[in-house]
């Protein structure tokens, strides 16, 4: 199997490439449209500005491709942005229309807290998942961002606390989605990872 990034420009694309090499699996990055007919699995990976991840898929033409792939079942997770870019949209760039494949809005994170929220945090786990198999409450992932969604319940895996809970994990049918980094995760992040690429063998 060959796992398909998907390479707007995110900073953390060579992270993920070295954390899926450790676990032997191989992967492409993708920068046209055509390339992600017949993807295994597709992530996307994200740092920095909601409009840059947005922009990048409308001018490279990714969104519709991108959202054909999901539709037909690949399996597919999107790591900090990547899960932002799921929502309709984002304070951080209102004027922007994410992927909207999930209702609500991506906010930011309460001003009186400490702004990125960067660092080790757990989770609170609200329900069984795949992407979270042998994984508990005790294991720290590693985060990176100001902005955050709330989801409607069904949809919501974890959560996590700063200045106020926001969604960490997402999983619904084939689309699974991280606010933190499990590339940068170490051991925690790796077996997330794993249990991403079982759902797709």
């Amino acid at each position: 199997m060959t796992v398909t990034i998907i390479d707007y420009g995110a900073g953390n694309v060579p992270s993920v490439e070295r954390a899926l090499q450790k676990l032997g699996v191989a992967s492409k990055r993708v920068r046209q449209p055509n390339e992600l007919a017949g993807a295994s699995a597709i992530i996307l990976p994200g740092v920095g500005h909601y409009a840059a991840i947005i922009r990048a898929l409308d001018q490279q033409n990714l969104r519709a491709p991108l959202l054909d792939a999901i539709t037909l079942g690949v399996p597919f997770l999107g790591i900090c942005l990547g899960l932002q870019a799921l929502y309709s949209s984002s304070e951080e760039a209102p004027s922007l229309s994410g992927l909207n494949l999930f209702s609500g809005s991506v906010r930011s994170l309460p001003a009186t807290v400490k702004l990125p929220h960067m660092g080790w945090n757990r989770l609170r786990i609200q329900r069984t998942s795949q992407l979270l198999g042998g994984l508990s409450e005790s294991d720290y992932f590693y985060f990176a961002h100001t902005f955050a969604a709330a989801t409607p319940a069904d949809q919501v895996v974890a959560t996590c606390e700063h200045g106020t809970n926001f969604t960490a994990v997402l999983e619904h049918s084939n689309i699974f989605a991280t606010q933190f980094h499990p590339e940068k995760s170490g051991a925690a992040g790796s077996r997330l990872l794993q249990n991403f690429l079982s759902r797709a063998v």
